[in-house]
């Protein structure tokens, strides 16, 4: 069964969304992490490109810079502790 662009992007954003605040990730580690849980066979990179592509564009994840380009989860509007 092919894996879809969808799935990958779905299992990013959770992978993302589990280490908010703990671990940054760069586009590789993410690709790297997708081709270990769906196989070689079921994941390149091309469909990775494609899958974060998919999360910016929709908004659920954004690029952030610290010495590097990593993607994250958008901060929340009104976020907690704010004052």
């Amino acid at each position: 069964m092919a894996v879809t662009t969808e799935q990958v992007a779905d299992a990013m954003y959770e992978l993302v969304a589990e280490y908010q605040g703990k671990k940054k990730f760069k586009a590789s580690d993410l690709t790297k992490a997708m081709i270990e849980k769906f196989g070689e066979a079921e994941v390149d990179k091309k469909l990775c490109k494609a899958a974060i592509r998919t999360l910016m564009d929709s908004g659920r994840c954004i690029y952030t810079y610290w010495g590097g380009s990593f993607i994250e989860l958008p901060p929340k509007e009104g976020s907690e502790g704010g004052g």
